[in-house]
């Protein structure tokens, strides 16, 4: 099989759809950076072009479901747990993403491909604005308190939490000795948890405070 004019393009685009995206993960120090998503892309276009050429063009769904099923293994290797939060999810998706163009790119759907990624840009360079802008809104942190055990001495940061509109949710008490140990979802503004934090600081009761 020679290498045609059409598909030396769609190698190009996809090299240039991988480099688009893969740009931002290499600038957010992603774990899948710029040659991975490169990588992906061309490798989808590749596989679509030998199965059409080598008779896929029959049986669609099996370029799609075969692509996928790689891609997932691999997605799937990026994401992964850290203390209370999962990581990874959105380059997972991203590699997804980049996979589907690259297939599309291979099927020769140019104009819907180039669409897809200025609109995959968007949400990875602009939306994180809107993200942020949530966040602050909407911030959720773990408050791990340990003080000296006295009645309702918990209740008292409680009670703290509420005073700075602050929506807390009680996790897992205990109690050892002389000390007791509160555990609490706090969720609120970015601004109400920083009024907070130096006043838990300050408090010459606690022992410890983790946030």
């Amino acid at each position: 099989m020679e290498l045609t004019h059409v598909e030396l393009i769609k190698l190009l685009v996809s090299l240039a759809i991988g480099s688009a995206i893969g740009a931002e993960r290499e600038y957010r120090s992603k774990s899948a950076g710029f040659r991975t998503i490169i990588l992906i892309t061309m490798g989808s276009t590749l596989f679509t072009i030998f199965s059409i050429q080598l008779g896929g063009l029959t049986s669609p769904e099996r370029i799609a479901s075969n692509i996928v099923t790689g891609i997932g293994f691999l997605g799937a290797g990026v994401i992964f747990r850290e203390e209370e939060r999962v990581n990874g999810i959105t380059t997972a998706t991203t590699i997804w993403v980049a996979a589907a163009l690259g297939m599309g790119v291979g099927g020769g759907y140019f104009t819907i491909c180039v669409i897809a990624t200025v609109l995959v840009l968007c949400v990875l360079y602009g939306f994180i604005l809107l993200e942020k802008r949530i966040d602050a809104f909407s911030r959720t942190r773990k408050y791990r308190i340990v003080c000296k055990y006295e009645q309702d001495a918990l209740l008292r940061y409680e009670i703290l939490f509420r005073e700075y509109k602050l929506h807390a949710f009680k996790g897992q008490q205990s109690k050892r000795g002389e000390e007791i140990t509160g555990n609490w979802i706090v969720r609120g503004t970015a601004s109400n948890h920083k009024k907070l934090i130096p006043v838990l600081l300050k408090d010459e009761r606690i022992i410890e405070f983790d946030f």
